[in-house]
C-alpha cells in the first residue's frame, strides 16, 4: 500500500486542512503549560518543538502513522543489521561504529564487533605515536600538519567535527582539508605546508574515487619533488583509509598505515569510522571516543524512548507535516555557534543525499514530497542576509536553532548579545507584529498620517513562522555526538515515512560517470559534436579560449 492510500495519513492531511487557518499564538492560547508539555530534556541538551504547529491531536496522528509504518520494526531492522540498503543489498551499521556495549552483531554469519573494535585501537595506537613524537616525519621531525584528502562524507563530516572542536584541538597540530578537484583547493593547502613536518590522509574505500586520487597524486608529486625524490619517505606521510590494499601499498603507503571501513558505513555516516581519523589526530583519541559516546547516547534514546518522548521521531514528523501538508519546500538551520559553521553544509549532505529520491523502496513514482532543501548560516551573520526572506517573504520555511548557554570563548557580554538574538528570533518569527502594533510605534514618532500609511504594510509582519530550538549546555565532543545523530535519525524516520531508500545516491554517480566520459574529449584539439548542442558549444568554447587569455 503506498502511502497516499494510508488511513494515518490521510488523517493528518485531514487535520492539516481543518487547521490551515490556526495561528502559533492560537496553540499557545490554548495551553498555558506548552513549554513543558512540547519540549524534551535529554540529558545536557533540551528541545523545544512548542513554537510549531502541533497539539495533542496531531501527536496522536503522528504516533498512528508511526504503527501504521511499522516504525519501530524498521527502527529495530537497522539496528540489527538487516540489509534495508535494498537496492546497494547492504546492511545500514555506522551505529555500530559508537556502540560500546554490543559485543555481538551477527553479518552475514560473522561478528563484525571485533573487527570495529581492531580498527579502534588501530587508530588509537597511531595517533598516540604521532602525539608522542614515535611516529616521526624522514627528517625525524615531529608531525605538525594533517592533510585530509577526500570528497563527499570522506571530507564533510570529519571538517565539520574539526571545526566545530577546534577549541580541544591538540596542541601544535594544525589540520586541512582538500575535497575540490579544482587545483586552487590543493595549491592553497601546499602553499602552507613543509614536507617534513605533513602527514596526508588519503580517504576513498575503492582508492578508486577520481578527485581523491587526483589529489592525491598531487600531493604525492610535490612532496617527491620537495623531499629529495625519495619513494621510501612516503610511508612516513602518507596514511590510507581504504580497503584496497594493492592500490595502496602499489601507492607507497605502508600496509600498516591502511585503516579498514566496510561497506555497511555510508560515506555520509563515516566520521564515526576510521574515516575519523583525522577527528582524532587534531582533537585527541579521547575526545573522538566522546564523540562516538555521545553519539550512541542519542542512538539508545531514538531506539528506547517512547516516540511521543523521542526527539528525533518529532524532528522528522514536524519536517514531514511542513514538507508534504503545508507546502515547505526548505529547511534552514540555524546555528548560533560560530564553531557549528559547517554544520548546515554536512547536514545538506545527510539529508539532501538520503532522501532526495522520487522511486519508493517498492519500485513506484512517488506522489509526494520527498526530501526538503536543506540550508543554513550562523546566527547572527544569518539574520542580516536572509532571514528578510524567511520574515516577509511568500515561502514557508520551518527552522531549526540550535545554541550553547555557555561559550567556549566568553569576553564580556559577546555571548548574551548572541543569545539574546537566539530567543528575539524564534519569537519573533512566532509573534510577529501586526497593524495595531506597527501604527501605534509610527505614531509616537510624529509620523504624519500620509506617512504612517505609507510606511503600515512594510513594516507588519505576519508571524506564525513555526521553528524548533535546540541548546545545549555547552559544545563539547559528547554534545556536538549527540547533535549529529538527532539529524541522522530523523532523516532516517523521515525516509521510513516515505518509503524510500535512505542509504543509496544513484544521482551521485550519473555526473561523474559523464565526466569521465568527457574528460579523454578535454585533453585533444579536436571539435567535439558527440554531446547536445549546448555541451558541445561549450566544450569547443574551453578549446577554442584554453591558453589563449
Amino acid at each position: 500500500m503506498s502511502l497516499s492510500e494510508l488511513s494515518s495519513w490521510n488523517k493528518i492531511r485531514n487535520y492539516a486542512l481543518s487547521n490551515k487557518s490556526k495561528k502559533l499564538l492560537d496553540y499557545f492560547s490554548n495551553d498555558k503549560d506548552r513549554f513543558n508539555n512540547f519540549s524534551i530534556e535529554c540529558d545536557d541538551l533540551i528541545f523545544d518543538y512548542s513554537k510549531n504547529f502541533i497539539d495533542n491531536e496531531l501527536m496522536q496522528l503522528f504516533l498512528n502513522l508511526a504503527d501504521e509504518i511499522a516504525l519501530k520494526e524498521k527502527i529495530e531492522d537497522m539496528f540489527s543489521g538487516m540489509k534495508i540498503n535494498t537496492t546497494e543489498n547492504r546492511a545500514v551499521l555506522h551505529t555500530a561504529l559508537r556502540d560500546f556495549a554490543t559485543k555481538e552483531i551477527i553479518l552475514d554469519g560473522e561478528n563484525i564487533i571485533p573487527k570495529i573494535e581492531k580498527v579502534r585501537l588501530q587508530m588509537k595506537d597511531f595517533v598516540s605515536r604521532v602525539h608522542s613524537g614515535k611516529f616521526l616525519g624522514y627528517s625525524s621531525k615531529k608531525i605538525t600538519n594533517i592533510v585530509n584528502i577526500g570528497i563527499g562524507g570522506s571530507d564533510l563530516g570529519p571538517a565539520m567535527v574539526c571545526k566545530a572542536l577546534a577549541a580541544y584541538k591538540i596542541k601544535d597540530i594544525n589540520i586541512y582539508f582538500v575535497s575540490n578537484i579544482d587545483p586552487t583547493d590543493i595549491t592553497d593547502v601546499l602553499a602552507k605546508l613543509s614536507p617534513e613536518n605533513t602527514l596526508f590522509i588519503i580517504a576513498s574505500k575503492t582508492f578508486t574515487t577520481q578527485e581523491t586520487i587526483r589529489n592525491a597524486e598531487t600531493a604525492k608529486e610535490w612532496f617527491l619533488k620537495n623531499s629529495g625524490n625519495n619513494h621510501s619517505n612516503i610511508a612516513k606521510h602518507f596514511i590510507a583509509l581504504s580497503t584496497n590494499k594493492d592500490a595502496v601499498t602499489n601507492f607507497g603507503i605502508s600496509e600498516e598505515n591502511m585503516f579498514e571501513f566496510w561497506d555497511w558505513v555510508g560515506g555520509r555516516y563515516s566520521l564515526w569510522s576510521a574515516i575519523g581519523i583525522s577527528i582524532a589526530l587534531y582533537v585527541g583519541y579521547d575526545n573522538f571516543e566522546k564523540l562516538l559516546l555521545g553519539a550512541n547516547e542519542i542512538d539508545n534514546h531514538f531506539r528506547k524512548m517512547p516516540f511521543e518522548k523521542n526527539i528525533p521521531f518529532i524532528m522528522a514528523m514536524l519536517s514531514t507535516y511542513y514538507n508534504n501538508f503545508m507546502n515547505a519546500a526548505s529547511y534552514a538551520v540555524i546555528p548560533y555557534d560560530h564553531y557549528l559553521i559547517r554544520f548546515p553544509a554536512f547536514l545538506q549532505q545527510l539529508d539532501m543525499e538520503s532522501n532526495g529520491k522520487s522511486i519508493t523502496k517498492s519500485n513506484d513514482k512517488v506522489d509526494y514530497n520527498t526530501g526538503a532543501i536543506i540550508w543554513g548560516e550562523p546566527g547572527t551573520n544569518a539574520q542580516h542576509s536572509f532571514f528578510q526572506l524567511i520574515h516577509q517573504g511568500t515561502q514557508m520555511i520551518p527552522l531549526d536553532f540550535i545554541a550553547g548557554v555557555n561559550s567556549l570563548n566568553p569576553i564580556e557580554n559577546h555571548h548574551e548579545m548572541l543569545l539574546s538574538n537566539y530567543f528575539a528570533q524564534t519569537e519573533a518569527l512566532m509573534n510577529g507584529k501586526n497593524e495595531q502594533i506597527v501604527q501605534d510605534e509610527l505614531i509616537k514618532t510624529n509620523k504624519t498620517q500620509e506617512e504612517i500609511q505609507m510606511l503600515l504594510p512594510h513594516k507588519v509582519f505576519p508571524g506564525s513562522k513555526p521553528s524548533n530550538s535546540i541548546l545545549y549546555k555547552k559544545l563539547t565532543p559528547k554534545v556536538l555526538g549527540k547533535l549529529i545523530v538527532l539529524y541522522e535519525h530523523k532523516v532516517f524516520v523521515q525516509g521510513v515515512i516515505w518509503n524510500v531508500n535512505s542509504f543509496d545516491q544513484w544521482g551521485v554517480e550519473l555526473g561523474k560517470q559523464l565526466a569521465i566520459r568527457i574528460l579523454p574529449e578535454l585533453m585533444n584539439n579536436e571539435e567535439i559534436n558527440s554531446h547536445d548542442d549546448s555541451t558541445n558549444g561549450l566544450i569547443n568554447y574551453y578549446k577554442k579560449w584554453k591558453n589563449k587569455s
